[in-house]
């Protein structure tokens, strides 16, 4: 062993600690499993690259800094330092990384240790390559994973990664219509809101409501029925609580259409839409409506939730205007 190899098992060793953060109650972070692991830089300082292209009408790449670069380069020693870790996926972002980690087999520590240990070979890298002082340290305290578990929820989650830049993009292009913004008011409604507020403001705005004892032929003729107003320039209205409800707001985001959907989770500061959503935010074609306060636990909706949201749209279908 040289003394380089020698110095990095010992920051490694060194720099080891386990994360505080809380993770899921009652599993065992040493067994085999598979992760999305997110590390962001400390301050959200863009200190790895950066994107260029707008992410629509030009090709949109991550180009690593030098730092960046380092970063990437950092994970195969994961690989080195745990043999039964293998990193299967990666992406660097100016401000934050994912990657997704394997853990083929149990392995002796938890996965904070893991983390920890990588963390440290990042710091390394960041007080040489940007002259730092020897207690800095590039990213925030703790990480965020996600246990990848059940059907297609890795190559989800796969796919996300890889389109992180281009989505990146079209928010740095489209800024308006990704801020979270608050206190929107409708009648006597409070909102926090990300998307096109303007919609609000659209001539003809329809309630989607529709029971669960439709059949699937009446499911149908309700999303024709919607679909045609919608081309015709209504905004369709809907928490998409029901199976007709999300077959109907579904199929309008996909052709475009403009849609405002209420849902029952607020945004925090970082919120951002996700999956066909971003894209219809991208477009200006969505407004997501929240009347209540963020949580980060999985909740299911109440009946009596369900019935204040569809109160809630019924009342935006009917208001005058945002004003």
């Amino acid at each position: 062993m040289d003394q380089e190899q020698f110095e990095r098992k010992r920051r490694w060793a060194r720099e080891a600690v386990p994360s505080m953060k809380r993770r899921r109650v009652g599993h065992n972070y040493s067994s085999r499993c598979i992760y999305m692991i997110t590390l962001v830089v400390k301050g959200r300082k863009p200190l790895l690259g950066h994107v260029s292209g707008d992410g629509i009408n030009t090709p949109t790449t991550m180009q690593p800094s030098p730092l960046g670069q380092a970063v990437l380069a950092e994970l195969d020693n994961i690989h080195h330092h745990f043999p039964a870790i293998k990193v299967i996926a990666r992406q660097v972002m100016p401000d934050h990384l994912h990657f997704i980690l394997f853990v083929q087999e149990s392995i002796p520590v938890h996965l904070s240790r893991v983390i920890s240990g990588y963390k440290g070979g990042c710091n390394h890298h960041y007080r040489t390559l940007c002259q730092q002082d020897h207690d800095s340290t590039l990213w925030e305290e703790g990480f965020n994973d996600r246990i990848l578990e059940g059907k297609g929820h890795l190559q989800r989650m796969m796919d996300y990664i890889v389109d992180n830049p281009r989505r990146l993009a079209i928010k740095q292009h489209q800024p308006r219509y990704f801020e979270v913004q608050r206190n929107v008011t409708v009648g006597d409604y409070f909102f926090t809101a990300i998307g096109n507020i303007f919609l609000l403001n659209a001539p003809s705005r329809l309630q989607v409501q529709c029971t669960r004892r439709l059949t699937q032929e009446q499911i149908a003729e309700t999303r024709e029925r919607f679909l045609m107003q919608a081309r015709n320039g209504a905004v369709l209205v809907s928490p998409s609580i029901s199976p007709g409800e999300k077959i109907v707001m579904t199929a309008a985001m996909d052709e475009g259409l403009p849609t405002i959907i209420l849902q029952e989770n607020g945004f925090d500061e970082l919120a951002k839409p996700g999956g066909r959503y971003f894209d219809a935010c991208a477009q200006g074609n969505l407004l997501l409506l929240a009347p209540w306060h963020h949580h980060n636990t999985r909740e299911t909706i109440t009946r009596d939730q369900c019935h204040a949201l569809n109160d809630m749209a019924a009342a935006i279908a009917t208001q005058p205007s945002l004003d």
